[in-house]
C-alpha cells in the first residue's frame, strides 16, 4: 500500500481517533470481568477543572496514563479508564461572576437560582474544552463512562457520604478559626492557601503595666491592626525577664482595655522581645493558646476584612494599620520598626491575602480517617512511586488537622442540612425534607454553604463507578489499579481519596500511586505566562503531531527528576517520527511484489534481529511494569533506529534487491515481522503513527493495532552475539578509515584471523552485507597480519585493514601526532578543572557531568589514535 512521501500527522490523527471511538475500542465490558473471562485493569483520570484548558502538566499526566492503559489493553486486560471533570467551585463561580460584572451585575442581583442557571449554561457551552483537548492528545479513556462531579449520580454519592459521616460523628459544625478570602468571600482549607515570602515590618509596641508607672512589656508584631482584638500577652514561664509580671494586667494601647500577662511554653524567648500578643480571633496559634487559657476571642474584622470597632470602624485592614501605627507613634507607644521578611498566606485562586477568621463552619474529623490510610502505605498495600513521596504523605498525615469542608459560595454541592427556625434542630438527610424531623415544623431552611470541591473529588474512585449503588461497574473495577498524579495534590486529593475509600468501601481505592515530575523550561525554571516560557501542548500537537509530543514527554519522564522541556527537544523527537515513517515507506516500497508466504530460510542477521526484538519487548514490559517510562522509551528508540533501521534494514538490502526468491521472501517476511511488532511496542507511546502504518501492512494480526496482541514471542537465537561481533567488525573498518582520512566510500581489503569458528561461518554467510556496509572489496581469512595493514581486536579475533597504498603514511603519522598533542593538552586541562574543589563546589551538576563525559570521550579518542600511530610507525 502506498504511503505519503513525508510524515504529516495532520492527515491521519483525527481520522484514527474517530475510528477508535466508532469501534468502541476504549469501552470496558464489566461482564467479561465479572464472568472471569478477562482480568481487569482500572484507572480514574484525575478530573481536570471544568474551567481548564490543556497545559503541559495535563499532557504529561494523561500521556503516562494512556501509555499504561494501551499497553495493558494489548496485553489482554479489560481496561476501564474513567474520565471526567471537576466542577471547581471557586474557580467556576469566579468565571461566571466576571461575566456578570461585564453586565454590571453581581450574583446577589440575580439571586441564587438564576446564578446557578447561568453557571450550568456556561458549563454546557464552555466546560468541555479540556475533554476535547485530551482526545486530541490521543487519550484512550472510556468516554461512555465520563463523569462530572456534579452530575446526578455523583451528587447522590456526595449527599450519602456527608450524611453517613455526620451520623457517625465524623462531621461536625463549630465556631473555629478558618482561612478566609475577603475577595472570594469563602472559607479555604489550609491546602488552598499559598504561602509566599514577602518583605514586611516588625512593629515593636509598648504595653503599659497596670499600676507600675513607666514599666512596659514590648511586643513585636507583623500585624498591628489585630491588636484591637488582643485578649492577653503571653511569655514563656522560664523567661526571667517577665516572671514577676505573670498574672498581672497590661493596658491595651488605643483600646485602653486591661488584659492579663499569661505564661505559655509555646512562646519562643529568642524571637522578638520574647512576649507575644494573643489575638485568638485572628491568628491560628493564638486561637490554640486562647483555648488553653479559657480566653474569649474578640473579633475585630468583618468578612470583607474591614474593621468593626471604633475608632477605626469601616476601615480596610491595611488602612487601619496605617492609622493605628500613627496613633501609637503619637502616643509614644511605638518603640521601633524593623524590616522583616515572612511568609504570607494568599488565596490560591485570586491571590488576595487571606485572613484568619472566626466563623461557624463544617469540619471533618480527619485523624480517625487517617489511621487506615497511613497503615496502608506502611504495609505496602498502597505504593508511592517514587518511594520518596511516602515521606511527604506521612509528614502531612501525622500532623493532619480537621478539614474545613464548608464554602460560602453558591456553585457546588449544597450542604444537606436544614435548620428549623422554630426549635433550632438540624435535620441532616440525603433527600430534601418537608418538615423538621424533631418538631414537624415546616419552617425550615437549608444551609447556605456548599461543600469544598475536594470533598466530592475524594469519592472519585468509587463514586465514578456508581456508589452508593451496588453496580456491576463497582463490583468489576473497584479497587482501581493505578493513580497518576502530581506531587502538589498528594494532600488535597490522594490522601483524601484514601481516607474515604477505606471508610466507605472498606478497602484501598488504588494500588499504585505514580507521582510524576514537574515540567519546567529548558533552564529548569517553572513555566509561567509572566516569564513567557510556557509551552502550549496544543501548539506543539499542531506543529509536530501528538505522537511526537507524547514520545518526548515519556522519554523525559525519569522518576524523581523534574522534566526540562523546550521546543527544540520536541522538534528533535519529530525526527524519530520521520524515521519510523521512512522505515515503513522503504519496506513497503522495496518489497512490492514479493509474496511473504511460502518457504523461508533464516539468515544469521534474521535470527539476530528477531532476538533483539524479543529483548526489546521484554525490556519495555519490565520498564512499564516499574513505571520507568523514560527507560521504556529509550529501549524502543535504540531498537527501532539503532538496530532495525541502521543495521538490519541495511543487512537486508542485498537480499531484497539481488537475492534468490527464498532470500527475498525471507528478508521481506522478517522486515514486515519486525516492523509490525515494533509498531505494536511503539503503539502505547505513539498511537497514531503506529495505527496509520499498521493498517498498511500485509501481515497485520488484528482489525486495529489498539486491540492487536502484545509481542510475546521469545526469540533467542545463538547467532545473536555473533552478529554483534560482525557489527563491531564493520564499525572497526569504518573507524580506521575515519582516523586515517580515507573516504568512507573507498573499497578496502580486509583479512581476519580468528579462532571463533561460529564467527567465521557467519562472516561467510553475511559476506555480501559486510562488503556493502563497510565498503570492502575482498574478505580473506588468514593466520598472519598482511603487510601494509592496520589491525583492531575483538575477543579471539584480529581484523586487518589493508591501507598501505591508500595513504601517505608519513603525512598521517605527522597529523596524528599533532592531534595527539592537542588531545593531551585538552585532557590535562579537563583533569585540572575536575580536580579543583572550588569548581566542583560551585559549578552546576550538569556542567560537571558534561566535563566528565568530555574527559572520558577525549581519553578514548586519544587511546584509539595512539594505537593507530603505533601501527603506522611499524609499517
Amino acid at each position: 500500500m502506498e504511503m505519503e512521501k513525508t510524515y504529516n500527522p495532520a492527515l491521519f490523527e483525527d481520522k484514527w481517533y474517530s475510528y477508535w471511538l466508532e469501534k468502541k475500542y476504549f469501552h470496558a465490558d464489566e461482564k467479561k470481568v465479572l464472568k472471569g473471562e478477562k482480568e481487569k485493569f482500572s484507572v480514574v483520570l484525575p478530573p481536570p477543572n471544568v474551567t481548564g484548558v490543556l497545559h503541559i502538566g495535563h499532557a504529561l499526566n494523561s500521556t503516562l496514563q494512556d501509555i499504561v492503559c494501551r499497553w495493558k489493553r494489548m496485553k489482554g486486560y479489560e481496561v476501564c479508564w474513567i474520565p471526567g471533570t471537576d466542577h471547581a467551585g471557586i474557580a467556576t463561580q469566579w468565571v461566571v461572576e466576571k461575566q456578570l460584572a461585564q453586565e454590571g451585575l453581581t450574583r446577589h442581583d440575580i439571586g441564587r437560582e438564576n446564578f446557578l442557571k447561568r453557571v450550568w449554561e456556561w458549563k454546557e457551552s464552555c466546560g468541555g474544552r479540556i475533554i476535547n483537548q485530551l482526545k486530541k492528545l490521543g487519550t484512550s479513556c472510556d468516554w461512555d463512562r465520563e463523569r462530572f462531579t456534579m452530575d446526578e449520580g455523583f451528587s447522590k454519592a456526595v449527599r450519602k457520604a456527608f450524611v453517613e459521616l455526620y451520623k457517625e460523628g465524623l462531621i461536625y459544625r463549630g465556631k473555629r478559626l478558618i482561612n478566609w478570602c475577603p475577595r472570594c468571600h469563602t472559607a479555604l482549607s489550609d491546602l488552598e492557601v499559598e504561602h509566599e515570602e514577602e518583605k514586611g515590618y516588625l512593629w515593636y509596641i509598648k504595653y503599659p503595666v497596670v499600676g507600675e508607672k513607666d514599666r512596659y512589656i514590648v511586643v513585636a508584631t507583623t500585624r498591628p491592626e489585630t491588636m484591637l482584638g488582643d485578649v492577653a500577652v503571653a511569655v514563656n514561664p522560664e523567661d526571667e525577664r517577665y516572671k514577676d509580671l505573670i498574672g498581672k494586667k497590661l493596658l491595651l494601647p488605643i483600646v485602653n482595655r486591661e488584659i492579663p500577662v499569661i505564661a505559655d511554653e509555646y512562646v519562643d524567648m529568642d524571637f522578638g522581645t520574647g512576649a507575644v500578643k494573643i489575638t485568638p480571633a485572628h491568628d491560628f496559634n493564638d486561637f490554640e493558646i486562647g483555648n488553653r487559657h479559657n480566653l474569649t476571642p474578640i473579633q475585630i474584622m468583618d468578612d470583607w476584612a474591614k474593621i468593626t470597632v471604633e475608632p477605626f470602624k469601616g476601615m480596610d485592614r491595611y488602612e487601619a494599620r496605617e492609622a493605628i501605627v500613627k496613633m501609637l507613634k503619637d502616643e509614644g507607644l511605638l518603640e521601633k520598626v524593623e524590616e522583616h521578611t515572612h511568609a504570607v498566606g494568599h488565596c490560591y485562586r485570586c491571590k488576595t491575602v487571606v485572613e484568619p477568621y472566626l466563623s461557624d463552619q463544617w469540619f471533618v474529623k480527619t485523624k480517625p480517617l487517617a489511621e487506615k490510610a497511613i497503615e496502608s502505605v506502611k504495609t505496602g498495600e498502597i505504593k508511592f512511586i517514587p518511594k520518596q513521596w511516602e515521606n511527604t504523605f506521612f509528614d502531612w498525615m501525622y500532623n493532619i488537622r480537621d478539614w474545613c469542608i464548608s464554602r460560602q459560595i453558591w456553585w457546588g454541592h449544597r450542604i444537606p442540612v436544614w435548620y428549623c427556625n422554630d426549635c433550632g434542630h438540624l435535620t441532616v438527610t440525603e433527600e430534601t425534607p418537608e418538615k423538621c424531623e424533631k418538631c414537624a415544623s415546616k419552617n425550615i431552611v437549608q444551609d447556605e454553604d456548599v461543600l469544598d470541591t475536594w470533598f466530592s473529588s475524594a469519592l472519585w474512585p468509587f463514586g465514578t463507578l456508581g456508589w452508593p449503588e451496588e453496580t456491576d461497574d463497582l463490583k468489576a473495577f473497584y479497587p482501581t489499579d493505578l493513580l497518576v498524579t502530581g506531587f502538589d495534590i498528594i494532600f488535597f486529593w490522594v490522601s483524601r481519596m484514601m481516607m474515604m475509600g477505606y471508610h466507605f468501601m472498606k478497602e484501598k481505592p488504588f494500588s499504585d500511586v505514580y507521582v510524576h515530575a514537574l515540567v519546567r523550561d529548558e533552564k529548569g525554571q517553572k513555566m509561567s505566562k509572566t516569564k513567557g516560557n510556557v509551552i502550549d501542548p496544543l501548539d506543539m500537537i499542531q506543529k509536530y503531531g501528538a505522537d511526537t509530543l507524547r514520545f518526548t514527554l515519556s522519554s523525559l519522564a525519569a522518576q524523581g527528576r523534574d522534566i526540562r522541556l523546550s521546543e527544540k527537544i520536541i522538534e528533535g523527537y519529530r525526527h524519530f517520527a520521520n524515521k519510523i515513517w521512512n522505515i515503513a515507506r522503504f519496506i513497503l516500497t522495496a518489497t512490492e511484489g514479493i509474496d511473504i508466504e511460502g518457504e523461508r530460510k533464516l539468515a544469521p542477521e534474521d535470527r539476530w534481529i528477531l532476538s533483539k526484538l524479543s529483548e526489546t519487548a521484554k525490556a519495555v514490559d519490565k520498564e512499564l511494569t516499574n513505571y520507568r517510562f523514560n527507560d521504556a522509551s529509550k529501549a524502543l528508540y535504540q531498537f527501532i533506529w539503532g538496530e532495525f533501521a541502521d543495521w538490519y534494514i541495511e543487512f537486508s538490502k542485498n537480499r531484497i534487491y539481488k537475492g534468490t526468491e527464498i532470500e527475498k521472501r525471507t528478508a521481506a517476511y522478517i522486515l514486515f515481522t519486525i516492523l509490525r511488532d515494533s509498531l505494536k511496542l511503539l503503539h502505547p507511546f505513539m498511537p497514531f503513527i503506529s495505527e496509520e502504518i499498521y493498517q498498511k501492512l500485509p501481515n497485520k494480526d488484528a482489525e486495529s493495532i489498539v486491540i492487536a496482541p502484545w509481542p510475546e514471542e521469545d526469540y533467542n537465537f545463538e547467532e545473536k552475539e555473533t552478529v554483534e561481533k560482525v557489527k563491531e567488525i564493520i564499525r572497526g573498518i569504518r573507524n580506521v578509515k575515519a582516523e586515517l582520512n580515507i573516504p568512507p566510500s573507498t573499497a578496502v581489503e580486509i583479512a581476519i584471523n580468528s579462532k571463533d569458528t561460529k564467527l567465521l561461518k557467519v562472516i561467510e554467510n553475511m559476506d555480501a552485507a559486510i562488503k556493502q556496509l563497510a565498503r570492502v572489496k575482498e574478505i580473506s581469512i588468514t593466520p598472519e597480519k598482511p603487510e601494509g595493514s592496520i589491525s583492531f581486536f575483538l575477543p579471539r579475533t584480529e581484523v586487518y585493514v589493508k591501507i598501505g597504498e591508500l595513504i601517505d603514511v608519513a603525512a598521517e603519522i605527522e597529523k596524528i601526532e599533532k592531534k595527539l598533542k592537542a588531545l593531551s593538552k585538552e585532557i590535562e586541562k579537563l583533569e585540572r578543572k575536575l580536580s579543583n574543589e572550588n569548581f566542583l563546589s560551585r559549578a552546576p551538576k550538569e556542567v560537571i557531568e558534561k566535563d566528565r563525559n568530555k574527559l572520558e570521550e577525549t581519553k578514548e579518542l586519544f587511546n584509539k589514535l595512539n594505537t593507530t600511530l603505533t601501527q603506522l610507525k611499524n609499517f
